[in-house]
C-alpha cells in the first residue's frame, strides 16, 4: 500500500470470536510498544457512531439499500478522519471489520447488486485496502450458540434468520486472495490469539523483528 503504516482488519460472522481477538491483539501491540490505533465498524467518529446506532438497534427497520449507504457513510468518515491519517503517520491500525463486511453482508446476505455495492464501497474507502485480513471461521450454528450463551443483548443483525447467517458464514469461508488469512474461530481464545499473532509477525517481520513479541 502507498503508506508507511500497517492496516490489519479482523473479519468474521457473528459469534466467531472476532471482537475478543481484536481486543487481545490490541493489548499485545500495546505491550510491545507499538501503540496501535483501534477502530470498529461501523463507528469510530461521531458520524459513524450515529450510523451505528441506527444500523444495529433492533427497534429500527432499515431498507437494504439504505442500510448499505449508512454503512458506507460511516466508513467514509472513519477512513478520512482516522484510518488514512494514522497510516500516513506510520501507525498500526487494527480494525474490527472493514470493506469485506459490506461485500459479505450486503451482497451475499441481502442480495444487493454486486456492481453497485462494490463501486460504492470503493468510493467510501477511497481505494484503501487492508494489508492483512484475518478471517475467524466458525461452522454454522456455533456463532449463534455462543451469542445465546452470552450476556450481551442481540443487535439487529444478530436477530436475522438462520438462512441469512448461513449465507454469511459460507461467504466468509470462501474468501481468499492476497493478504487474507483464515483462522479457526472454534479454537480457545488463547490459541486463536496465538495464530493471529503469528500471522501478523509473518506478514511484517520487519516491524516485529526488533521487539520481543
Amino acid at each position: 500500500m502507498n503508506h508507511p503504516g500497517f492496516f490489519v482488519v479482523v473479519e468474521g460472522p457473528e459469534g466467531s470470536g472476532k471482537s475478543t481477538l481484536v481486543a487481545e491483539l490490541g493489548t499485545w501491540l500495546d505491550v510491545a510498544g507499538l501503540d496501535p490505533v483501534r477502530v470498529r465498524e461501523p463507528g469510530g467518529t461521531p458520524v459513524a457512531e450515529g450510523a451505528r446506532r441506527l444500523l444495529l438497534d433492533p427497534e429500527f427497520e432499515v431498507a437494504p439499500v439504505a442500510e448499505v449507504f449508512l454503512y458506507l457513510a460511516a466508513r467514509a468518515d472513519l477512513v478520512d478522519r482516522v484510518i488514512r491519517p494514522a497510516l500516513v503517520a506510520g501507525r498500526i491500525v487494527l480494525a474490527d471489520r472493514f470493506d469485506l463486511s459490506t461485500e459479505i453482508y450486503q451482497i451475499v446476505g441481502r442480495g444487493l447488486d454486486r456492481d453497485m455495492v462494490t463501486s460504492a464501497n470503493r468510493a467510501a474507502t477511497g481505494g484503501l485496502r487492508p494489508d492483512l485480513v484475518l478471517v475467524t471461521d466458525v461452522p454454522p450454528g456455533v456463532g449463534l450458540a455462543r451469542q445465546q450463551r452470552g450476556e450481551q443483548a442481540l443487535d439487529r443483525l444478530d436477530l436475522e434468520d438462520r438462512a441469512f447467517h448461513q449465507r454469511v458464514i459460507e461467504a466468509y469461508l470462501a474468501v481468499g486472495g492476497p493478504g487474507v488469512r483464515h483462522l479457526d474461530g472454534t479454537l480457545p481464545p488463547e490459541a486463536l490469539f496465538e495464530s493471529a499473532r503469528e500471522a501478523l509477525v509473518a506478514e511484517r517481520p520487519d516491524l516485529f523483528a526488533a521487539r520481543d513479541v
